[in-house]
Order: C-alpha cells, then structure tokens, then sequence
C-alpha cells in the first residue's frame, strides 16, 4: 500500500495533467481543500481558473460541484437556490430549495466574485468561515470543502469586500503561459480531443479521497505540533513584513495580516505536514505560505523574499557567530604574538599592564567596570602629547561583546574597517595613551595593572592570568578543533533544509529555486570560514 505522501503526490500529478503551468494552483487548492480553506485565483479570462475547481472535484470521490459566474445584477436565488414555493404554500415557511446549488456542493467556483451583491457577500462570509447556511429556521451544515474564486481584479477598496478578501486564505496570481515550448505543446496536443467526457483526466479511483479519509485528514491535521523553530520564522516574517521594501516605492510598507489569517494559516501549516507524513510541521512549509501574507500584487516578490529568508534564518546566525569567533580567536593569536615580538625586541613599557586572556589589556573605571582593548591596539596609539600636539588622535570604536553582553571592546578602527560594525551597537571615539592611562574622547582612564584586586566580579570578568582559571567561552583558540565540527553541523543543517524545501509538495519549482538562489549565499561564507579555521588551526601547531 502506498504511502500518504506518495499518494497525494500521484494525486497531485494526475489532477495537473493537460492543464499547462498551474501546478502551484493545482498543488495549493488541494491543499487549501484538505485544510477546509478557499483560495483566490486573480487573472484574465481565458487562462484555466474554472478548470482548476473543476479538476479540484474529481479528486473527492462522490463529489459535487457548483459554478457560477457573477455579475451585478445576480441574486442570492441564484447561488444558493429559489424559495420553495411549495414549502411556503404548505408550511407558510421561507426555505430555500438547495439542491443543486452552492448549499449542496463540495467544491464550489464563483467566477467574478466582487461583482457580488451585499446580500450574497454577507452569506458567504458565514459559509466560508463556518461551512454553515441557515435555510429558514433550520442551520444547514455544508459539504463544502473547497471554495474557489476568480477575478481580473483586486476588490475595490471602501465597498466593504475586505472583510470577503481575508476569508481567502490562500492567493495566487494566475498567468499566460510563460514558457514557449510548453505554449507549443498546448497548441499541438490533440491526443485526448475526441475524449469528450475527458475520462483520461479523472485520477485512478484508488486515488481520490473518500468522504471518511477527508474528516480524518481534518482531525489528523489537529495533531500536528508546530515547533519553536518553526514559530521563531513565523516570529521573524511578521516583524520583517512591517517594513517591506518595494521597488515600486521609496518608502517601505507595512503589509497588514489579521490574526484570523495566521490562525488559519497555522491550520495550512498542519495540514501539509500530515500530508507529506509528518507529525511536526518544519520550516520549509512555511515557503508556500507567502501566497496566504500579501495584500497587493506588487508585494508578492518582497513577501517570498521575506519568507525565504526567515526560512535560513537560524542558519545564518550561527555561521556568524562561527565566523566571528574563528576571527576573534585569530586576533587573539596574533595579538600574543605581537606582544611576545614587543617583548623581544625591548617595548618594556608595559610590562606591568595585567594580560587577560592573553588577548587584551584591561581599562579600570569605564562603564561597568568591564571594558578590554587588544593588546596591539593600545600599544599602536599615539601618545597624549603627541597626539594633542598634531591632533592625529587614532579613531575607534567602543562596542558590546557579541559573545558577553556585559563585556564592552575598544578597537582602532579605520574609515574602511566602519563597515565591518554594522549590527553592533557601537560608539565611535578617538583613542591616544600615556603609560598609565588610555583616554578615550580625551578622558583618561586608568589601565589595570598586574596584582590588582578584582571588584564586582561577574560574567563580565574576562579571565587573567593568576587570579581567574581560564574557561572555554573564554578561550576560544583551545577549541579550534571543535570549530571543524561546528561547520560540519551548519552544513548539514543546510542540506537539510535544501532537501525539506526541494521535496515538499507544495513548493512550486520557481520557488524552489529561488530559495536555491538564497542558500547559495552561504557557499562563500562557509568556504572563507574554513579557510580561517585551517589558518588558526595551523597557527596553533
């Protein structure tokens, strides 16, 4: 017996058959189906949407469907069905007769659906939101399973549709096909033409989802966890879709999601999961998902980006952090072996400055107390009176330890070497010394000296020599070994997601190679950070 994931991937296949370039609308409204969700396909006429609900019913056995095409002047009779003339002559009561309309229907496609009047607006939001049409003093529970819409244009604002557009979870853009020789194909292909039943294009019966594998699916989906790296994406497009950048505006956007959408969304989420065979949703289902955030066409490529992006999130902030600590512990090699060249060749001035972590030197009284210089930047400064009597002040830069935020680093900085602060939060200054004082902005401040006491210790201390043991956080350098592990794990994690992403049915073959595009941005940045851990890796031999 077939598995679910492959059976919904046949299922999938055999509904896109001789319908050319609208896998990811195929792909999706089953998706949205299974989910108990609508989707909202936006295009010009003559480019398959009907046909998409329409293939999208042959795959639920004993299904029935429902179409109609709106206009201004259509009325609620004709959606969900004429008043029963027979039943208010008996009964004196005002029910509908539904059979046959939208009320009865598992799947239902309505073509034009802002042309749509109050009336049969106002009801649709119920049967969308709650599968529930209330026929005179009766509340009928719906079969609906899949409502799919269609329009050329977007709603227009201040009409009151706003409320009907949010109940469409998932939106696609629909479009002509782009690809020649496709276009080719469609125009020659004339091998099922005298089919005019089109029997070829029903899936296998062993295929298509009973009435009971569709409320288990439901159930089934429930189940599904969400877990927290999944949430941390969701985390960081929400924040990121606040300020989206537009090429068609110099001022970035804030793109609007209720709360309902990404309640529903989360629903989505489990669904597609379960159907891929899993228990727990990953990441790379929230990739499609970017149909479901935007609001104008014109944000859709700044969505996904967003959305790809929040998918390596994770990724690239530990290969930073990798990258940076590989750096910090070169520096530090090279800071022990100016000091010991400083040594060697006479530069006894500073002897009696305490070392820590044989890296930094240690300024006494500023901010909390837990402000470190490397030893060959202080030892690069001009001296006061040099300096006051030139003005040829080093510049510098005071910043938060990335890796103790307690700690705050003075380095000299060049105008070319600024860029390389970015993201940290960073006070720009002028350095120059004497042999007791470092002064920072022209304020001096004491250098600790060998032999003096520690006041307030805490996480902030870094390490010295004689009165602190060294510890691993401390002394980077001593696990370079590790830090050939540390990569290996980045690019495992890496290949993991490529492979989640290229396998996951509902990824549309644009998208997947968009998000390709992306994590190849980490190639070089995984290629330089092995050749700086071979470099430290050396140095230590």
């Amino acid at each position: 017996m077939s598995t679910l994931p492959s059976r919904i991937k046949l299922l999938i296949e055999q509904l896109q058959c001789d319908i050319y370039e609208k896998e990811t609308e195929l792909a999706l409204a089953l998706l949205a189906a299974l989910a108990g969700e609508s989707i909202l396909l936006l295009g010009p006429p003559g480019i398959a949407k009907s046909m998409i609900a329409r293939r999208l019913k042959t795959a639920f056995a004993h299904a029935r469907s429902f179409e109609y095409l709106m206009s201004r002047f259509s009325t609620p009779d004709e959606i969900f069905g004429p008043v029963s003339i027979a039943r208010l002559k008996s009964s004196d009561k005002y029910e509908r007769a539904v059979n046959g309309y939208l009320p009865t229907a598992d799947v239902v496609f309505l073509d034009e659906i802002w042309k749509a009047g109050p009336a049969i607006q106002n009801t649709l939001l119920t049967v969308m939101n709650e599968k529930l049409f209330r026929n005179g003093e009766e509340e009928i529970h719906l079969p609906l399973k899949l409502m799919v819409a269609a329009s050329n244009e977007l709603p227009a604002k201040g009409e009151g549709l706003e409320a009907l557009w949010d109940r469409f979870l998932i939106r696609i853009v629909c479009r002509n096909i782009q690809n020649e020789d496709v276009f080719r194909k469609m125009l020659t292909d004339t091998e099922h033409e005298e089919d005019t039943e089109r029997k070829h294009l029903l899936p296998a019966p062993e295929l298509t989802i009973q009435p009971e594998e569709y409320e288990e699916c439901l159930r089934t989906s429930l189940k599904v966890q969400i877990p927290l790296a999944v949430l941390e994406a969701i985390t960081y497009i929400r924040q990121h879709l606040q300020q989206v950048e537009l090429t068609t505006s110099e001022l970035p956007r804030n793109v609007y999601v209720s709360d309902r959408r990404w309640k529903h969304i989360a629903r989505l989420l489990r669904t597609s999961a379960h159907l891929q065979g899993r228990t727990t949703a990953v990441t790379a289902d929230l990739l499609p998902m970017y149909h479901c955030l935007w609001n104008e066409p014109e944000e859709i490529d700044a969505v996904r980006n967003i959305t790809i992006h929040a998918l390596f999130e994770n990724i690239r902030e530990q290969l930073e952090l990798l990258s940076n600590r590989v750096k910090a512990d070169i520096d530090a090699n090279g800071a022990q072996e100016a000091l010991s060249r400083a040594q060697r060749e006479g530069d006894h001035r500073d002897d009696d400055l305490a070392v820590c972590n044989r890296t930094f030197y240690q300024v006494e009284n500023h901010g909390t107390g837990h402000t470190y210089i490397f030893i060959t930047d202080f030892k690069i400064l001009p001296t006061r009176n040099v300096a006051d009597r030139h003005g040829n002040y080093l510049p510098g830069a005071i910043y938060t330890d990335p890796k103790n935020a307690k700690r705050k680093i003075v380095r000299v900085v060049t105008a070319e070497q600024r860029k390389d602060f970015d993201g940290l939060d960073t006070e720009w200054v002028t350095l120059c010394r004497d042999d007791k004082h470092i002064y920072i902005n022209g304020m001096a401040f004491n250098m600790r000296r060998e032999g003096t006491a520690i006041f307030n210790p805490h996480q902030g201390i870094i390490s010295t020599p004689g009165n602190l043991p060294h510890t691993s956080g401390d002394n980077g350098s001593t696990f370079a070994t590790h830090y050939e592990e540390d990569i290996e794990k980045i690019c495992d994690a890496l290949d993991k997601k490529r492979t989640e992403i290229e396998n996951n049915l509902f990824t549309s073959r644009e998208d997947r190679e968009k998000a390709a595009e992306y994590a190849q941005h980490f190639n070089r940045k995984i290629a330089l950070t092995r050749v700086d851990i071979r470099k430290l890796l050396y140095d230590e031999q």
